[in-house]
């Protein structure tokens, strides 16, 4: 493991994720996970996210997408908390949603507008 890099990525990650999900993760890691938050901490958020071609903000919607595309739930609400924090807005959300409606498909589109006003009305609380 590099250890700059892993630190770089702790310190990215909770940045974007929020420190709570992000200690959490790590202290809950055992024998099994660890050599996986290990890795997705060091080339994930270390080492992409860390590139100067995007900006977080674009790596954010970027994600949404692709989130969606998968039809990933529980990484896209971690996800779309994350966006938020990196100044993506309400709408620029709801425009990502509505775009992969067309190239991903209507039910993943709505799947993720669920979770996304899940998320909308756990923040607004």
């Amino acid at each position: 493991m590099n250890k700059e890099l892993f630190d770089k990525g702790l310190m990215t990650r909770r940045e974007v994720l929020g420190a709570e999900y992000v200690d959490a993760a790590i202290a809950n890691a055992d024998d099994f996970n660890r050599p996986l938050q290990e890795l997705v901490t060091e080339y994930c958020w270390g080492d992409i996210w860390q590139r100067p071609g995007l900006a977080r903000r674009d790596r954010s919607l970027i994600n949404l997408a692709m989130l969606t595309a998968l039809n990933r739930p529980h990484e896209l609400k971690l996800h779309l908390r994350g966006a938020l924090r990196n100044g993506v807005t309400k709408d620029e959300i709801q425009e990502v949603l509505l775009q992969t409606a067309i190239y991903c498909g209507v039910p993943a589109a709505m799947d993720s507008f669920r979770v996304a006003r899940e998320v909308f009305k756990d923040l607004d609380r």
